[in-house]
């Protein structure tokens, strides 16, 4: 080919496919800063409402590669690219990369679930697959727990989103149960009355629902009570362990006995 049928070409091209190219930019810089305006006016009306803080982040990047993926599909099928061709190809390597990263989708699909649906959130003090902590973070493939004694436990969210899960503080009361044993032969009203008095006593007792205090069973060594009080849920465990040691030096000075496990051995001489 000589010059001029070069720059024929080129001139037939340009007027071609100029137009095309030049608009499809256009649109394509216009879609970007669209975005961006809808993505930070989302911010805004998050921002405004009550959605929970670990749901934001996702929501914005969900929100955002939807967007641009949408744009740059239309931006291609103005320069011409066959988009059913395209399609076709990109669903096949979607599924071939959903079957490979299988584990990894069901966690992102259970972190979703979490997010949206809430069955616990930061701060939260759950048990499930084994663990128990306080939520410290929601990621979207995993939940991070800190242990009493801050140990950090990871959990993938798919498991946690199919598996049975104990929030212990999604009611602002939880009910304290303990069992109490005095000695065959105590006084087993002024048992109950010593329970009831220290119950009774501490701010941290709800009047309502009241103490409940009874005789649950007559064990080989001692006859136990069953007591059971209402509190706010942060104060259940101080409340336990202190009620523990409230009982144990009161049950002394009012001359009630713990008594431990006993056996009486009877020798027959022969």
């Amino acid at each position: 080919m000589n010059t001029e049928q070069i720059i024929s070409k080129l001139t037939e091209i340009f007027v071609t496919y100029g137009p095309k190219f030049i608009g499809a930019i256009v649109v394509l810089i216009l879609g970007i800063w669209l975005i961006k305006l809808m993505v930070r006016g989302m911010n805004k009306m998050m921002d405004r409402s009550n959605i929970d803080p670990s749901l934001k982040p996702f929501l914005k990047t969900l929100s955002r590669t939807l967007l641009r993926a949408l744009l740059f599909i239309s931006v291609l099928g103005m320069v011409g690219v066959e988009m059913t061709s395209f399609i076709a190809i990109l669903g096949a390597a979607g599924l071939a990369v959903g079957l490979a990263l299988s584990g990894t989708l069901q966690n992102l699909a259970g972190g979703v679930m979490i997010l949206l649906f809430k069955p616990f959130k930061v701060g939260d003090y759950i048990e499930a697959q084994g663990y128990s902590g306080t939520v410290k973070e929601i990621q979207i493939f995993n939940t991070v727990l800190k242990t009493p004694d801050a140990k950090i436990i990871i959990i993938p969210n798919g498991g946690l989103s199919n598996s049975s899960m104990t929030n212990y503080s999604a009611e602002e009361t939880r009910r304290v149960d303990w069992t109490f044993g005095i000695a065959y032969g105590d006084d087993s009203d002024k048992a109950k009355k010593v329970l009831r008095d220290l119950l009774e006593s501490d701010d941290r007792v709800l009047k309502d629902p009241a103490v409940f205090i009874a005789i649950s069973a007559l064990a080989d060594s001692s006859v136990n009570f069953t007591v059971r009080a209402w509190v706010k849920s942060a104060d259940y465990w101080p409340l336990f362990f202190e009620m523990n040691e409230r009982v144990y030096k009161t049950f002394e000075k009012e001359g009630l006995n713990i008594p431990f496990p006993q056996m009486d051995v009877h020798l027959q001489k022969q």
